[in-house]
């Protein structure tokens, strides 16, 4: 029999006293099924799991799950900085998005990896899909470990409502999942936990382990091993556990909800992300030609805008990566052949020195680059942006939310018309193009005010836009608000919670298919012109393998596909 609460282990099932003679165990053999010659493994495998239609989906580790309408791939650079923390374990990254891989393919890739620990991001819109990678997983022995905007703010109801999920890293998951990986392991060597400092990181190279001594102890400067007894007194593996900031674990049936980790303070101490280890010819995004990848120069925000996920994760502190270090990780990929690059920050310009540091720096090098990134209106100014497209900056995606003054400062976002206008005619100047990122149906919203969004988005010297319908993801001032009035939809699934398919809110004045009638409008009214027309077919034919999903796409934005 297997008792219910039994992790199942590689085969090795937990069994009754009963005769052998009457029920005969199959441990060995299937013992030697599973480790038999040939088995392709790795000890920890990052994944990017199937989409749960077998199209393409964004997911990120700083921001939340959504179908792509506009047909980007986006590379996976959360995984393979998390994968560059282990250099002496052997890791692989699944990214199962760009070949739209089907469920029985990642079945059986898992089948044949049979991974130790199976590290995954969780997100509402993709929440029982991702579970399911997660089941699978865990049915074939691995040990299972989540992070992500989901279930950093709902650790404890995403693993009751899942049992397979075995740990949640809350927060910045990368020193948690070292430390806990390590404490893992070091319980099979020393299961008293009596290992010293001496013993610590005993199969790593002394860079690797002076390295990661520094990430550690910079970021938090009380901290010690989990696995490390200084009294030299034997210690369970639940005590370990429970010294690991940021780790969310079942103690038996109870979830033990650890205290939080504090942020990586110097961004520079973290390994080059493992670029290597990701299909970085698979990725795509509109109107570039080849292969891209992103580069994280800095994390958090100092805005405040309700809706925001990004402050779930990383709070409304800010930190920077120094330009020489990020002109490391471009070298990279430039040497990997990818000379397409998104800066992957949540506000690029919110530090000019470190923008113009890195812009000189390409300049200085010469190097072969095209690039985009995010910025908000209110942090530029034309000298830069100017600089930025001497560069080999491109194109600028705007989040720029609203046509109404009114509803930008209900939202707390900190800017006005007047500097959205400002800004991107800036830009435009610069031979910079620009992507504007619109949200219809935040609260207080209006058909006055998304009339006066559709009128804006037009007028603008946009070469790109996208209408989002407002989403309230868990942890946001946007979501307790939500839930405060009573506005979710009656049995809304986390599911639902996505900005290019539905939504789930419900006002007494817009209700949810007016506000996804009112989406489908607003794209309709700015694509069919003849400026944006065109964009879009130059957007095609920058992408030809995407051309059909592209065309699908874009006739369910139009609202002809429904």
């Amino acid at each position: 029999m297997i008792t219910r609460n039994a992790p199942l282990n590689r085969g090795m099932f937990i069994r009754q006293r009963v005769p052998e003679a009457k029920f005969p165990f199959a441990d060995t053999v299937l013992r030697e099924l599973v480790d038999k010659p040939g088995t392709t493994r790795a000890k920890i495998l990052f994944v990017n799991p199937p989409a749960p239609d077998r199209g393409i989906w964004i997911r990120s580790q700083h921001r939340v799950g959504r179908r792509s309408r506009e047909g980007m791939i986006w590379p996976q650079v959360c995984l393979a900085q998390l994968a560059a923390l282990f250099p002496d374990y052997d890791v692989e990254i699944i990214d199962a998005i760009p070949g739209r891989m089907s469920w029985e393919v990642f079945e059986s890739l898992l089948d044949e990896k049979r991974p130790q620990y199976y590290v995954t991001q969780i997100t509402a819109p993709t929440l029982q899909n991702d579970m399911y990678g997660v089941f699978l997983a865990k049915a074939l022995g691995a040990t299972t470990i989540g992070f992500g905007t989901h279930v950093t703010p709902m650790p404890s109801a995403t693993m009751e409502a899942y049992p397979a999920l075995d740990y949640v890293l809350r927060g910045e998951p990368e020193l948690t999942l070292r430390e806990l990986v390590d404490t893992l392991e070091n319980n099979q060597r020393d299961p008293n936990g009596l290992a010293t400092m001496e013993a610590w990181w005993p199969d790593m190279a002394q860079e690797h382990a002076e390295r990661l001594y520094t990430l550690f102890s910079s970021a938090d400067p009380e901290w010690q091993p989990a696995w490390c007894r200084q009294d030299g007194q034997p210690t369970s593996i639940e005590a370990r556990l429970a010294t690991i900031k940021g780790l969310v674990w079942r103690k038996g049936r109870e979830l033990v909800c650890n205290p939080d980790r504090p942020y990586i303070r110097d961004l520079d101490t973290l390994p080059l992300p493992r670029h290597d280890l990701l299909p970085l010819q698979a990725y795509r995004a509109p109107l570039v030609r080849g292969p891209y990848a992103f580069v994280v120069t800095s994390r958090g925000c100092p805005g405040s805008c309700r809706f925001c996920i990004k402050h779930v994760s990383y709070g409304n502190s800010v930190r920077f990566r120094s330009p020489d270090n990020v002109l490391a990780e471009i070298e990279q990929l430039l040497a990997l052949g990818v000379h397409n690059i998104h800066m992957y920050a949540d506000l690029f310009t919110v530090n000019r020195e470190q923008v113009v540091g890195i812009c000189s720096g390409i300049l200085e090098r010469g190097y072969s680059l095209r690039w985009t990134c995010n910025s908000r209106v209110d942090f530029v100014d034309e000298e830069m942006l100017r600089l930025m497209g001497r560069a080999g900056c491109w194109m600028i995606s705007w989040g720029i939310e609203s046509g109404d003054d009114a509803m930008l400062q209900r939202m707390r976002k900190g800017t006005s018309i007047e500097m959205v206008e400002r800004a991107l005619r800036w830009a435009k100047r610069a031979g910079i193009k620009n992507w504007g990122y619109f949200i219809i149906g935040l609260p207080g919203e209006t058909e006055e005010t998304i009339r006066k969004t559709i009128d804006l988005a037009k007028r603008l010297p946009l070469d790109l836009a996208l209408f989002h319908i407002a989403a309230p993801h868990p942890g946001t001032p946007f979501f307790f608000e939500v839930v405060e009035n009573g506005w979710f939809r009656p049995g809304t699934r986390w599911e639902q919670v996505d900005m290019d398919r539905s939504t789930v809110l419900d006002y007494p004045h817009l209700r949810a298919e007016d506000l996804e009638r009112w989406a489908r409008r607003a794209f309709r009214e700015w694509a069919l012109r003849p400026g944006p027309f065109w964009t879009y077919i130059k957007m095609l034919l920058a992408s030809p393998s995407l051309w059909r999903s592209a065309v699908d796409i874009g006739l369910e934005s139009l609202g002809w596909a429904r």
